[in-house]
């Protein structure tokens, strides 16, 4: 699956006002709900919050990747968001997040492409020059054609 196809400008927020963790991944998912990825809000939040608690999504950069596998995603998507104030986050820098990619995966294809698209973000956040441009885009199309390069 390419990054590309389950990155779409109307799942990107580059104004996200949330104070913590919890409201900035209950903003994304519901991105997700509002443009048709899901089908139940609710269970894939449960589903989330749940895979938070195995380890953290923080991997470096001011960047935040949470997802989550489930049986309430209808389309294996992705929603991003920038937040204004830097947020607590587990990290693997310790360094607080500025951006994040919520990962929706169907639970069919749990097996298949969660896996490849967890890697293929992970490539393309790992370029210092990529994050930079990411935190500083100023519009959701621009972050689009960045994934999609």
């Amino acid at each position: 699956m390419d990054l590309s196809k389950i990155i779409r400008a109307d799942r990107v927020d580059l104004n996200i006002s949330a104070k913590n963790k919890d409201d900035a991944i209950k903003s994304l998912a519901h991105l997700l709900y509002e443009s048709g990825a899901l089908y139940d809000e609710q269970k894939y939040l449960e589903d989330v919050f749940e895979r938070e608690k195995v380890s953290a999504t923080g991997i470096g950069n001011g960047i935040a990747i949470p997802h989550g596998k489930s049986v309430a995603v209808k389309e294996t998507s992705a929603a991003i968001g920038r937040v204004c104030e830097n947020l607590n986050w587990e990290s693997i820098d310790d360094e607080p997040i500025k951006f994040i990619v919520l990962l929706a995966v169907n639970d069919s294809d749990k097996n298949t492409s969660h896996v490849k698209l967890l890697s293929q973000m992970a490539r393309k956040l790992a370029s210092n020059e990529v994050c930079k441009r990411l935190i500083s885009a100023k519009t959701r199309e621009e972050i689009v054609e960045i994934f999609s390069e």
